[in-house]
């Protein structure tokens, strides 16, 4: 009996599997409670309102979750009703689209809360048309959609309340996996092998997982967040917040650079220290990524013994090579450098359970560092919203093109009368995106999937004609759905298609709304794909030289408060913490936008050989100011602390107002390090301040001229299509 309840257990702690049988349940009840109640076709608009409340869920806390479904309920209610009375009127339904889509998008900007009801509640209008002549009544389906919600809802809390940190333990697990495959991408910075190609290959793919890393940092905050405001007891959240801190000192720690790797390769690939660095690297990404099963399926982690032997090896190796008078002792000091910040990672590791329970008091001060982004009242609503009020904000872009979009489908549809033409408005609604990238890729899932969906819809309608069968494989299809939208979009697509195909068959049009489906759905992407190419054209390469600028903006906000806490002291605060993330956050826009470009139209490769040596040099860059970073702590030495202010000034100058820097700082540096070098072991962290600036000032001119070069190319080619 007990071994059987470990394993029940066990089975609960599975995300996948609880999240599967929540919507097995939800589309269950919405399938077969009408079909016992002898009310087939109310099953259409039940199942289309879990849909849209399942797209529409966030996680959060429970008071919050109960005013989020709130709020949906009532948007969902406003919204099929609005779309009822207005229906009959043609151009004041134009007119309504256009300023709901508009609206809906921009109370986006208040934050995630409202994306997702906004989002659900431009779903449910275009499900409003689909079925507007299901019922006589105006009532009717606007409350069947609701009460399709209300279900999802009613499960979706009763979820939460069994198991109430889930969310935050799973974003937890996924962050140390992340953090293990960044660990993996840099041990490859170590090859000795390396050449000059595949070290700018390395880089660039360090750079993007760093992106996926901070995504999902960004996310477990949120998570966090939202949960220490509920609860303030709660010990697994307060927990979890120490281990989100641990991982983002270990981020900090790992992407720091002590030294040059193409130099190091050179130098030292004949020596076995360049192996055994790779080694711990890659022992401490498993590290991580056993300690996100661990966490995963809620048991104790156990750190690996090989890291005492392998620590000692290296040190040992190191020592040799001090001794040996045929290597600079720069770059000595650089490898014990990075030495020290690998041991520093692995204390973490090791020490990270017993923290938990001996640093209870530091999680609590701990809780204030997280910054919290919610709404603070009426002025801070309108703030957010006039923000967004330009042309140059993305989401305002993006309301008037999708605005239009929807505008110009509808009036397709109200001109030629085509059969079921609302699946128009459906396709161009899901596949429009706010980049021109996005929606590429989704244009030819969507036309994939809904072509196979179609194909084995038509199979399942012509081998399964019993209801019974129909409503069981209508449930599958609407789990699976859930289960691979975000992970395999034209399979997602086509579940979804069979599901839609299935719902309206109750209503005896299933066999005719096939090929129609297909049909809308060409043209719904033809639409989308006008849109995005014609109106507010978001080619990232246009907001290139803008991404790069803010990116190297907060690199030196970042290396500004790394100067003052060398003057004051080591302060893991929210200012810190927020300026580290902030440049983290850019630095992944910069991997995540330049690794896109090869995809849009008028594309210069020139630019893009640019863009990805910038890529390299500016995560290197970020990379050195962590490793500042790392080892800040204060220091008397006066000298050293000036070096730093004008080392500081030079950076900022010739990053952010494009000035060539003086020779200042680098004539300071070559003086206060031939100082210094007679007396190594007492001035040990001056020496490795002075290694981080020279790595850093030895790239600045490049990193700058590359900025600027970029910009040149992009004015150019503005100009070029301009005058087209």
């Amino acid at each position: 009996m007990k071994a059987w309840f470990l394993k029940l257990q066990q089975a609960t702690y599975n995300s996948t599997l609880m999240y599967n049988i929540r919507m097995l349940i939800a589309f269950t009840g919405t399938a077969f409670v009408p079909y016992l109640l002898d009310m087939q076709l109310a099953t259409i608009p039940l199942t289309l309102g879990v849909v849209a409340a399942g797209l529409s869920d966030i996680d959060d806390r429970f008071s919050a979750r109960i005013l989020n479904q709130l709020y949906t309920y009532v948007g969902f209610f406003i919204t099929a009703t609005s779309i009822y009375f207005l229906f009959p009127y043609p151009i004041l339904f134009g007119i309504g689209l256009i300023i709901s889509c508009i609206g809906f998008i921009l109370l986006g900007s208040l934050g995630r809360r409202y994306v997702t009801i906004s989002y659900g509640c431009l779903v449910v209008s275009v499900y409003a048309m689909l079925g507007v002549d299901l019922f006589d009544d105006w009532y009717k389906q606007p409350l069947l959609l609701v009460t399709g919600a209300l279900w999802y809802g009613v499960i979706s809390t009763i979820s939460f309340l069994l198991f109430p940190v889930r969310q935050v333990q799973d974003q937890l697990s996924k962050s140390y996996s992340a953090l293990g495959h960044f660990l993996y991408a840099k041990s490859n910075l170590f090859d000795v092998d390396m050449t000059a190609k595949s070290y700018q290959q390395s880089m660039i793919d360090l750079s993007l997982e760093n992106g996926k890393l901070v995504a999902i940092f960004n996310e477990l905050k949120t998570a966090l967040l939202t949960r220490l405001k509920g609860d303030r007891g709660q010990k697994d959240t307060r927990r979890s917040l120490q281990y989100y801190f641990v991982a983002q000192d270990i981020h900090e720690r790992a992407d720091s650079a002590h030294i040059d790797y193409q130099k190091l390769a050179k130098i030292f690939e004949h020596s076995d220290v360049l192996f055994r660095l790779q080694r711990i690297l890659s022992l401490q990404a498993k590290a991580c990524h056993d300690l996100s099963e661990s966490l995963s399926r809620r048991q104790h982690y156990q750190h690996n013994k090989r890291f005492k032997h392998a620590f000692a090896n290296l040190k040992h190796s190191l020592e040799k090579l001090r001794q040996d008078q045929h290597y600079d002792q720069v770059w000595i000091n650089a490898l014990f450098s990075l030495y020290q910040n690998l041991k520093s990672i692995d204390g973490q590791l090791r020490n990270l359970e017993t923290e938990q329970t001996m640093n209870e008091e530091k999680a609590r001060q701990a809780e204030n560092q997280l910054k919290d982004d919610d709404l603070k009242g009426l002025d801070d609503i309108m703030v957010r919203i006039k923000q967004h009020l330009t042309p140059e904000s993305v989401l305002f872009r993006h309301a008037i093109r999708l605005s239009l979009v929807l505008l110009v489908a509808y009036i397709f549809v109200q001109v030629t009368n085509i059969e079921y033409g609302y699946w128009v408005l459906l396709t161009a609604l899901f596949v429009t995106q706010p980049n021109f990238n996005a929606t590429k890729r989704r244009l030819r899932l969507r036309v994939v999937g809904t072509l196979i969906g179609i194909v084995i819809g038509y199979a399942i309608l012509y081998f399964i004609p019993s209801i019974e069968g129909q409503l069981l494989l209508l449930v599958l299809s609407g789990v699976l759905f859930f289960e691979l939208r975000s992970k395999q979009y034209a399979q997602a697509t086509a579940f979804i298609t069979i599901l839609a195909l299935l719902n309206f068959n109750l209503d005896g049009m299933g066999f005719e709304a096939a090929i129609p489906r297909m049909i809308d759905t060409l043209v719904g992407c033809f639409i989308a794909w006008l849109g995005v190419y014609f109106i507010f054209p978001d080619w990232k390469f246009r907001r290139l030289p803008r991404t790069i600028r803010r990116s190297l903006e907060a690199q030196c906000n970042y290396l500004a408060e790394v100067v003052t806490q060398y003057q004051s002291g080591r302060n893991n605060g929210l200012n810190y913490r927020v300026v580290r993330r902030a440049a983290h956050n850019r630095d992944a826009d910069v991997a995540s936008l330049i690794s896109t470009l090869a995809t849009e139209p008028d594309f210069d490769p020139d630019q893009k050989a640019l863009a990805f040596e910038l890529l390299c040099l500016s995560h290197t860059f970020l990379s050195y100011i962590a490793a500042l970073g790392a080892h800040r702590e204060q220091i008397q030495d006066q000298e050293v602390l000036s070096l730093l202010n004008n080392a500081l000034h030079d950076i900022q100058g010739a990053l952010l107002e494009d000035k060539a820097p003086d020779l200042t700082a680098h004539n300071m540096l070559q003086n206060i390090r031939q100082r210094l070098v007679q007396n190594q072991d007492e001035h040990q962290k001056s020496l490795i301040i002075l290694q981080q600036l020279s790595l850093m000032l030895s790239i600045l001119d490049n990193l700058s001229h590359l900025k600027q070069s970029l910009s040149h190319e992009r004015d150019q080619h503005a100009t070029e299509l301009a005058s087209l």
